[in-house]
């Protein structure tokens, strides 16, 4: 079974998560919301490719962020390609400010109640993901 490592980072401020719509443009998962994810690129740490992707998905400073939890790895089993698995790892971080610049990666972002998950049509299991963290 084929494997990629992939890091799902949430923000949080004033008890809401920051949601992002996943653009026309990306390769995969087009207009599903999600969190901050991006591929782990060889022997990467996770934390080090979820700062760099709060930066460049939204625009923030890894000194406009402070990291919460990190969340166990999960296992989930990719609906778009046969025997193939993403190795999810999960981060939680708390911004001092809600506005945010995003990238040509998504088209538009929703800062919500983390209960409010389900009302949205997400990447597979990103609730399950998101449990890891609250």
């Amino acid at each position: 079974m084929h494997k990629t490592k992939i890091v799902t980072t949430f923000l949080t401020n004033s008890g809401k998560i920051l949601l992002l719509k996943r653009s026309q443009k990306v390769k995969t998962m087009k207009n599903l919301w999600a969190g901050i994810s991006g591929i782990i690129e060889n022997d990467e740490k996770p934390l080090n490719r979820a700062i760099i992707e709060i930066f460049e998905e939204v625009g923030m400073k890894k000194s406009e962020v402070k990291l919460v939890k990190e969340g166990d790895v999960i296992m989930i089993e990719s609906p778009q390609y046969e025997n193939h698995q993403w190795e999810v790892y999960p981060f939680l971080f708390s911004c001092n400010h809600k506005e945010i610049k995003l990238n040509w990666e998504n088209s538009d972002a929703q800062w919500i109640d983390v209960e409010a998950i389900n009302d949205f049509t997400t990447v597979p299991s990103l609730e399950k993901v998101l449990t890891r963290l609250f």
